[in-house]
């Protein structure tokens, strides 16, 4: 019953992609809606499941919550390291240019992000029928935002069409695996919060630190400050649902 579910999350995550293919004439309006969505999967979704799930403090402080720290860290140490390196291999580089990695790397850890969907769906069938309509209720939803934000990140950051269609299959099939997986074993819950926490910290750096502000750089228009807000209030509303 999962792996039959997780069918529609397949189905959802390629409808993200290609909405996010047809509005390329307005792309800071995409920006926008992404850097929202994002922002409202990280604060409304990860990261108040990574504290139920590896709550457990550290020195004082929730481990979920240093791992949402330390994930924001790590991509914006793996950016800098990256620009660096290409920097070095490739003479000079014309300030603001996008290192591609850099959009593989984030599209491959939303790709992670959907294989984790695709466990949760899995475990929550386990437990029982009811727990797993509701979990497959928030996951077919927000793969519509996993898609979208897979596809625009790839493309982002210079890859080539045909590299971010790849990176948005991947995303699609993940959830599929990840419910398929729960047939021979089950992830532990804390393994899984910590995995949220940091994989919501690194989510947050791109939404932070590259997605909006390229939205708002060549056009700092209202309408995108409302996509913003609507991609926000989108996920507020997947999660209201769910719950």
């Amino acid at each position: 019953m999962a792996v039959f579910v997780a069918l529609g999350a397949f189905l959802m995550t390629l409808a993200g992609g290609w909405v996010a293919q047809r509005v390329t004439d307005r792309r800071h309006l995409v920006l926008g809606f992404a850097g929202g969505l994002m922002l409202g999967v990280v604060g409304l979704d990860l990261l108040p499941e990574a504290i139920e799930a590896a709550g457990t403090p550290v020195f004082g402080v929730p481990a979920a919550l240093l791992l949402f720290v330390g994930g924001f860290l790590a991509a914006h140490l793996v950016e800098r390291l990256l620009a660096v390196r290409q920097v070095a291999h490739g003479a000079s580089r014309p300030t603001g240019e996008r290192v591609p990695q850099v959009g593989l790397a984030a599209a491959a850890a939303m790709v992670g992000h959907s294989l984790m969907d695709g466990v949760a769906l899995g475990a929550a069938f386990q437990v029982s029928g009811s727990m797993g309509v509701a979990v497959a209720l928030a996951v077919i939803s927000h793969d519509f935002a996993d898609g979208f934000n897979t596809y625009t990140l790839t493309s982002l950051y210079g890859n080539a069409r045909r590299k971010a269609l790849l990176m948005l299959f991947a995303a699609a099939v993940a959830p599929v695996v990840g419910a398929g997986t729960t047939l021979l074993f089950t992830l532990p819950e804390q393994l899984l919060g910590g995995y949220l926490g940091f994989f919501g910290g690194a989510l947050l750096y791109l939404a932070a630190a590259e997605i909006l502000p390229e939205a708002h750089h060549t056009h700092p228009a209202r309408s995108t400050l409302l996509c913003t807000v609507g991609g926000v209030g989108f996920i507020w509303l997947v999660v209201g649902i769910a719950e």
